[in-house]
């Protein structure tokens, strides 16, 4: 006996000729996106690329849209604000953030290439309280690289508001 435990999410196709997105296996988190437009992107360039659809999601709901590992194995492409963010009152065309990456090669985009993966989870709405001290924790303040191994050996990075210097307000 199996029942259909599956969210409804309404769709609207702003292009008629989009396919629907889809899982591509059992299991899948992610459906795929497609580009209804082509491109090529230099390398270090990006651009928005429409998807050709919007969808309405329940509310306590939000769809986040992931790279394609492929693409980044490949091709060195990426999302710019992965994931990005579909809230539930978004009603909009989903667009794609893509960059490429890949110091040397372009890439290229045709039509109705999969640029991405949409993945629609559940969300919880907190309530914040203020507090003069939170709980200790055996992490404690430990940030990046704090558990060891390659990122702890790197320390190229630059912890914004740390200092009044690494304020990056209004740039």
């Amino acid at each position: 006996m199996s029942t259909d435990s599956r969210v409804e999410v309404l769709l609207k196709l702003t292009d008629p000729e989009v396919p629907v997105p889809s899982y591509q296996r059992p299991g899948d988190a992610g459906c795929d996106l497609v580009t209804t437009e082509a491109a090529e992107l230099a390398p270090g360039e990006r651009a928005v690329l429409p998807t050709g659809v919007s969808i309405a999601l329940p509310e306590g709901y939000a769809a986040f849209v992931h790279p394609r590992s492929g693409l980044a194995a490949r091709c060195g492409v990426s999302l710019v604000n992965a994931p990005g963010t579909v809230d539930a009152g978004y009603r909009g065309e989903i667009k794609v953030i893509v960059a490429n990456l890949d110091p040397r090669e372009p890439v290229r985009f045709e039509r109705f290439d999969r640029i991405a993966q949409l993945v629609v989870q559940q969300v919880e709405k907190v309530r914040f309280r203020e507090v003069a001290e939170l709980p200790g924790s055996e992490r404690a303040e430990g940030g990046f690289g704090s558990t060891g191994g390659h990122a702890a050996q790197q320390k190229d990075y630059v912890a914004v508001g740390a200092t009044g210097a690494s304020d990056l307000r209004g740039q």
